[in-house]
């Protein structure tokens, strides 16, 4: 951590005496990526390793609109997690009932609330407002703890958020979401939003972030959600989701606790496993250098970055052990004389002295010629033949 960040002021205003808690939607808003699909049994092995990083919630899925989700909702329920099992719906009785009927024992019911929604729709104020509260009020007469979601909430006009929010909660709603559905609010917008939403809700309700990643800004909104109050944050594993994807809760995660000091829910040791899980569930890869996850984070090739090795708070912002990462130096077109050293260690190869620079020469040239890194096995070869030809 940088000595900026404990200045006077700096991180201020956040309540420390609150655990953040995270909401996982990949199951359900995560598998809108383009190409992405589930099975009910992979979805099961994904809320498993979801209840092993710690997630407190886990979004099932939308039973009513498809019915590998009730399947898969269906067996997550009966899975025994230590985590809260939620489902989603729309603002309709037949949606909800759904839910009831898998025995779900809570969910988010959406609407949409801005002008350009309600446009696109064909709907009024008046009729998203009967339709959130008549199924609300259905939830919850039935049992079912309900957070209510304002769809597009962040280009919502304020009074009539407001409307809807204090009316979600009069029908039976115990939470609400603070939704930037299409990732336009910069963090201090959402730090005003989220304020006020607290103000309007009172302190024993409970507050959610839900944010997307449209211009990279997922993450230092959903630090502003929680400086201004919220205690959930709603998100995905990778940051997965459509368009450039939802809020990535292993990001907020790390970002709070070792940046802000903020006790959060989450075991960060978990999350490069649980990230390799579902991304070989999905299909596809990430870049080698995302945060948190990505493999090429505590790997060294530089010789200017490896001199420095031996002290890893001089060229890490935090310890591989947080995240249950293998600090390593590789080989390649940017090493040095130190990469050759520690990498001939490692390996228990007996370099000679009068042989390091032609060794390093060599892998260069390796590296340029590969386009790539140089494996342990070619510099085991470089270097046994080095070796050989220094002769006795």
């Amino acid at each position: 951590m940088s000595n900026l960040n404990l200045r006077p002021g700096m991180g201020s205003g956040f309540n420390r005496s609150r655990v953040v808690r995270f909401y996982d939607t990949t199951l359900r808003d995560g598998e809108q990526t383009v190409g992405v699909v589930f099975d009910p049994k992979t979805k099961l092995a994904i809320a498993r390793k979801l209840d092993e990083l710690g997630v407190s919630r886990i979004e099932a899925g939308f039973p009513k609109v498809s019915a590998e989700d009730a399947e898969a909702m269906r067996h997550i329920l009966a899975a025994g997690l230590k985590a809260e099992v939620w489902g989603f719906a729309r603002a309709t009785k037949d949606d909800v009932d759904v839910l009831l009927q898998l025995k779900a024992p809570a969910a988010v019911i959406e609407v949409p609330t801005s002008d350009i929604k309600l446009k696109a729709y064909g709907l009024t104020r008046d009729e998203v407002v009967r339709r959130a509260t008549t199924a609300i009020r259905h939830a919850a007469d039935n049992g079912l703890k309900v957070a209510f979601f304002a769809v597009d909430g962040t280009r919502t006009e304020l009074t009539f958020l407001k409307t809807i929010y204090q009316a979600a909660l009069e029908s039976g709603a115990s939470e609400v979401v603070v939704v930037d559905t299409i990732g336009v609010c910069t963090p201090e917008a959402i730090y005003f939003l989220v304020s006020k939403v607290c103000e309007w809700v009172g302190k024993k309700t409970p507050v959610h972030f839900h944010g997307h990643n449209d211009f990279g800004l997922a993450t230092a909104s959903a630090i502003a959600a929680v400086r201004a109050g919220a205690t959930w944050i709603q998100g995905t594993i990778n940051g997965m989701g459509e368009r450039a994807g939802n809020a990535d809760i292993g990001e907020i995660a790390l970002a709070l606790q070792g940046l802000y000091g903020i006790p959060v829910q989450l075991r960060l040791e978990k999350i490069r496993e649980v990230s390799q899980a579902v991304r070989q569930a999905a299909g596809y890869q990430l870049e080698p250098w995302k945060p948190l996850v990505g493999e090429n984070l505590f790997m060294r090739e530089s010789g200017a970055v490896a001199s420095q090795f031996h002290i890893p708070e001089a060229i890490e912002p935090y310890a591989a052990s947080v995240v249950a990462a293998k600090r390593q130096i590789v080989l390649g077109k940017k090493s040095g004389l130190d990469s050759v050293d520690q990498k001939s260690r490692e390996l228990g190869l007996d370099l000679p002295q009068d042989r390091r620079q032609a060794a390093l020469a060599a892998v260069k040239q390796k590296g340029i010629e590969k386009r790539g890194l140089v494996t342990d096995d070619e510099f085991r070869e470089i270097a046994l033949a080095l070796s050989a030809r220094a002769g006795p």
